[in-house]
């Protein structure tokens, strides 16, 4: 792959063993990769059972599969990769290389992002990526297709569309609204909402190079107005919007690896049962994994305090890092317009705190703490841009009526401060 490598700045990373990917995700593996495991004759004395390693998904697709609590059948009781182990790092299937890396062809480069799913990555442990170029080239040279560069940019709303020249200057000017230090970041988000509403309704067929800059400068200075009186709104959250919000949380804080699916209809019964109970919002919240715990609804609507400074960091990070990496909208987002992806990247934060106020409250407490941030934020990151029912029109919906009505920015101070 010749194409240059864009890294995020802020981002540090390297693999700390916690198998916390091997508990969480299903890998899908090609058929090359499956002879190549029958081929490593893996044996009960290995500690895997060779008519489990496999599972077939349908014509032609494949799985590894999973031990009875969820996690891989080829992670060990110290949460080491058996195959890692025994063939070196090349004898893994290719989704296990890559994670937590994502690779976004963006014209004549590649935009690298990360999956905050992992641990280590919210906690920003480890080298700068900036130090690791060649390991990442050698990644991305494995799973960038032929021909990326000739991928078209990702539409800014549903109708309009730019060159990838001007397509970098939006996302240039979404990463600067976001890089502000000194300022909350619930007001750079405000701002951000603020003005790429405002370029969803504009046209730009007449207008490029110099003419999309002098515009997006326009835009940003007009927005440091309106996200302050966005910020003096008293208005409630209306009731579909919390309705609507409710349903989002209840999507991202499910758990889908193998030993929740195996429960078959009970599990699909149950699921029906606890988005019926997050519909209505009364009673006790359905715990929809093991770190959440039956809590009242009525608890998590009061104040858990507000945002600490390492709080702050992890979110600026966040939204940069994807920003940056593109993993909102385009291919990288379920082909979703530039504008409607931010909207969908910016409730990442409300769902966060809200699932930081079911950890905190679960565990007791009236204030979430910077763990209950990382983890609520790990759950979340697992689903965006990765869950199927995230893309589907009744979700985008959703999201889109959130930005219209301004429930977004009212979401965002209620469940942040």
């Amino acid at each position: 792959m010749s194409l240059r490598l864009t890294l995020p700045v802020l981002q540090n990373w390297n693999c700390h063993n916690c198998g916390g990917c091997c508990r969480q995700h299903q890998i899908e593996i090609t058929e090359a990769e499956r002879q190549r495991i029958i081929d490593q004759k893996w044996t009960t004395a290995d500690g895997v059972s060779p008519d489990q390693a496999i599972v077939r998904m349908g014509a032609g697709r494949y799985r590894l599969g999973h031990q009875p609590d969820g996690a891989c059948v080829f992670l060990n009781e110290k949460g080491l990769c058996r195959i890692h182990a025994k063939f070196g790092e090349m004898g893994k299937p290719l989704a296990c290389r890559v994670y937590p890396y994502a690779f976004h062809p963006a014209g004549k480069s590649v935009a690298v992002s990360l999956r905050f799913s992992c641990p280590s990555v919210v906690k920003n442990a480890g080298r700068p990526l900036s130090q690791q170029l060649a390991e990442i080239r050698q990644i991305a040279d494995a799973v960038v297709p032929a021909g990326a560069s000739n991928i078209p940019a990702p539409l800014i709303h549903s109708r309009e569309r730019v060159d990838w020249a001007d397509f970098h200057r939006f996302v240039q000017a979404l990463d600067a609204t976001l890089d502000q230090p000194g300022l909350p970041i619930i007001d750079r988000l405000l701002q951000a909402y603020a003005w790429t509403t405002l370029a969803g309704q504009a046209a730009f067929e007449k207008l490029r190079g110099d003419r999309i800059r002098e515009l997006l400068d326009l835009l940003r200075e007009a927005a440091v107005g309106e996200a302050q009186l966005l910020k003096a709104d008293a208005t409630e959250v209306t009731s579909v919007g919390r309705l609507y919000f409710r349903l989002l949380v209840a999507q991202y804080a499910r758990k889908d690896t193998d030993a929740n699916l195996r429960e078959g209809w009970l599990g699909r019964w149950r699921l029906l049962r606890a988005v019926w109970k997050f519909s209505r919002g009364t009673g006790n919240v359905p715990p929809l994994q093991d770190v959440l715990r039956e809590v009242p609804f009525a608890t998590l609507e009061q104040s858990f305090g507000e945002l600490t400074p390492d709080q702050d960091e992890i979110f600026t990070r966040y939204f940069r890092v994807k920003i940056q990496g593109l993993h909102f909208c385009g291919p990288a987002y379920y082909d979703i317009p530039f504008v409607e992806g931010f909207h969908s990247l910016m409730l990442v934060m409300p769902v966060t705190m809200w699932i930081a106020r079911w950890l905190a409250a679960g565990a007791g407490r009236s204030q979430h703490s910077t763990d209950d941030v990382e983890q609520a934020l790990a759950i979340v990151d697992h689903h965006h841009g990765y869950s199927p029912a995230l893309g589907q029109a009744a979700a985008r919906s959703r999201v889109r009526s959130l930005a219209t009505s301004q429930d977004l920015p009212r979401l965002l101070l209620r469940y942040c401060r």
